[in-house]
């Protein structure tokens, strides 16, 4: 009964929050061409950012169905209605105020929820990272930080809460550091301390937690690991390269660290983190390499032997193309040698026994090598051989 409880009360949550951002997405469909740009939310970033906000209630959903005992998919379902809430009451409060004004009641009331909710899902984050994957802290050292983080976030949703009803009259007028009077800028200065020394916290109760931990705990540190490296690496990318490829990449990103959150606390496949690592890693590289070499082809051919460019470029396709399984076969080798032990280790352990078998004359030793072999990449619980008799 507790457990049909609380998938309800997700299921609930989930709907509400996917639906306030679906209804955002539509407002801002309508007013795409009745408001200025600055005010505009139906834009590539601001697209893909709803459909990764549509993203955190349902993986919310996923986990406090299957989990419920686990705060994660609580932190993710409060999370995910702040997102709902803020993608509907800006795009709501556009509309109702810029795009056909007095269309719709209570513009300024949804204008000023706008500029503050946001406070909510950055606090979950931070308590994603300081719970995850128990949903515990760690021990009871860490209750202190647990306060610290949502004392901060409290502090900062205050903050914004006035900031927000000074602006009631002009919910819309860009407020700046630079710009805006000094207790707004000694505000924001305030919340950028509190948000950074509460995220800070809680990164560094992750990684304390990943250095001291240890079998399946480990694991799903890992697979959290390894979704916000690639974050981190397409957010570096968005510095530099300001498109909408790579904002949807940004994106996709996102979802895939939602994603495996889900896997970690679910524990569905955790042992293949190893294999999803060493995988990335090789094409990460080889896709580096060939683009390289196919870029220095070209440069060759056109620059250098002045051969005419479509006669450069399907030249250079083809090496490249002639180059990436080898080259593929190559770097997977070494980078399961650094970082998939496992499967390096029991592909050594395969071609060990396979030359000695070309020797083996001895049933019995076979039999009895077989079994080691098999106990030793796999790790059954239990080893038969079972030898035909033939006459």
């Amino acid at each position: 009964m507790r457990a049909r409880a609380a998938r309800q009360v997700a299921g609930c949550a989930a709907a509400v929050s996917v639906a306030l951002i679906s209804a955002g997405l539509v407002l801002a469909y309508l007013d795409r061409h009745l408001v200025p740009a600055s005010l505009s939310n139906w834009t590539v970033s601001g697209v893909s950012g709803q459909v990764v906000n549509a993203a955190v209630p349902v993986t919310g959903f996923v986990l406090a169905s299957r989990r419920p005992e686990n705060r994660i998919g609580w932190l993710f379902l409060v999370a995910g209605l702040g997102l709902g809430l803020s993608g509907f009451s800006n795009p709501y409060a556009v509309h109702a105020l810029v795009a056909d004004p007095g269309s719709l009641p209570a513009g300024q009331a949804f204008a000023w929820l706008s500029n503050w909710i946001f406070v909510i899902p950055v606090a979950m984050l931070a308590y994603l990272f300081l719970l995850f994957p128990t949903g515990y802290v760690r021990s009871r050292r860490w209750r202190l930080a647990a306060w610290f983080v949502g004392g901060a976030f409290a502090l900062a949703a205050v903050l914004f809460l006035i900031v927000a009803t000074s602006e009631w009259a002009h919910p819309f007028a860009s407020s700046s550091q630079a710009a805006g009077p000094a207790w707004l800028t000694a505000f924001y200065w305030m919340f950028a301390v509190l948000t950074s020394a509460a995220l800070v916290v809680s990164v560094a109760a992750l990684v304390v937690r990943f250095v001291k931990s240890s079998g399946e705990e480990r694991l799903q540190l890992k697979w959290c690991a390894a979704a916000a490296l690639v974050v981190v690496v397409v957010f570096v990318a968005t510095i530099w390269v300001n498109s909408a490829a790579v904002n949807i990449l940004q994106s996709v990103a996102f979802v895939g660290l939602w994603t495996a959150i889900a896997v970690a606390v679910l524990k569905y496949r955790l042992y293949d983190i190893d294999q999803v690592i060493s995988r990335t890693l090789a094409y990460a590289i080889v896709t580096g390499l060939l683009i390289g070499v196919y870029a220095g082809l070209v440069l060759l051919a056109t620059q250098v032997l002045e051969i005419k460019s479509p006669v450069a470029v399907a030249g250079s396709t083809l090496v490249a193309a002639a180059l990436f399984s080898p080259l593929r076969s190559r770097v997977q080798r070494a980078v399961d040698h650094r970082f998939n032990r496992a499967r390096y280790d029991a592909g050594q352990t395969i071609a060990a026994f396979a030359a000695r078998l070309k020797d083996a004359v001895d049933l019995d030793s076979v039999r009895h090598d077989l079994a080691e072999v098999v106990d030793q990449v796999l790790e059954p619980a239990h080893v038969s051989v079972w030898i035909s008799q033939q006459r």
